[in-house]
């Protein structure tokens, strides 16, 4: 069987770095930051580190979504070698950049198939991953396309905040609340379902929110997705400028998930905007 030539596209929000969509097959459209007004790249002129140092700096660091020279740069050249396109974006809940990617793909004359299924951070590398592996059984650029979308709300992801500094900071959160929430040392436990990202419980401390999140997964897994199986289920740890932390929760989960191949990954950038560093997120996707 000749298999279809189709490239599949995601963005820096994956967590999927530059060097390993080598490795993987993968191509990935870096997300842009304005810092103090200035344009940078992630993972080509912005690390890891230097985002965290310049938010720790107080400088004003502001998400936003490629521009369409880049996206269709990166589809012309693409379209060099390759006869069809899937290109999968963060959640269109949570940016502009996958409904601007799908106007744009309108003159491409379905060469290139957007793919709007609602994923972020680890969620979304797994979407990647699932492509290729769909390319690789003969699939069609529309027929991932159509795949990845059904399968959606097959995903799951809870976040533990260490801080409410960039909440109020961004005006999700009124400054009341941030410091009462302070003042109590409250531990906010966020969730990403079907893209949008909601307050989901309240730890008092680190531990507490760390078995929040493990029982809601864990429940997840049982009641929406068809069991906590290590056959079914990918697990999933992604942390804030925390590695650390995040190993030691990767222990934790597996006492209570044993066997799981449990894949560890920064936050993207364009989320860690948003809550700051010390995050620590547990996510799960339905295995197909």
């Amino acid at each position: 069987m000749k298999l279809a030539n189709i490239a599949i596209v995601t963005d820096s929000n994956s967590g999927i770095t530059q060097v390993q969509a080598k490795e993987l097959g993968l191509h990935i459209l870096p997300m842009p930051f304005m810092i103090n007004e200035e344009t940078f790249f992630e993972d080509i002129d912005l690390s890891q580190e230097q985002f965290y140092e310049r938010l720790a700096a107080g400088d004003q660091v502001v998400t936003s979504q490629p521009s369409p020279e880049a996206v269709m740069n990166l589809w012309n050249n693409l379209l060099d070698d390759y006869d069809e396109i899937v290109h999968i974006p963060m959640s269109s809940s949570l940016s502009g950049s996958c409904q601007s990617a799908i106007m744009l793909s309108h003159d491409y004359e379905g060469k290139v198939q957007v793919v709007d299924n609602q994923r972020i951070s680890v969620t979304q590398r797994q979407a990647a991953l699932d492509a290729i592996q769909l390319v690789k059984e003969g699939k069609s650029a529309v027929e991932i396309k159509e795949f990845l979308e059904k399968d959606k709300a097959n995903s799951s992801v809870y976040i533990m905040l260490d801080t409410l500094y960039y909440l109020k900071k961004g005006g999700r959160i009124t400054p009341a609340a941030a410091a009462l929430g302070t003042l109590l040392k409250l531990k906010p436990v966020l969730q990403i379902q079907g893209g949008k990202l909601d307050a989901f419980a309240k730890a008092r401390t680190t531990a507490q929110g760390k078995t929040i999140m493990t029982t809601a997964i864990k429940n997840d897994m049982i009641n929406r997705f068809g069991g906590a199986d290590k056959d079914n289920i990918w697990l999933q740890v992604a942390y804030a400028h925390n590695v650390e932390a995040a190993h030691a929760f990767k222990e934790e989960l597996l006492q209570v998930f044993p066997g799981f191949d449990v894949h560890m990954a920064p936050l993207s950038l364009s989320v860690a905007c948003h809550i700051g560093p010390g995050a620590l997120a547990v996510a799960c996707c339905k295995k197909n």
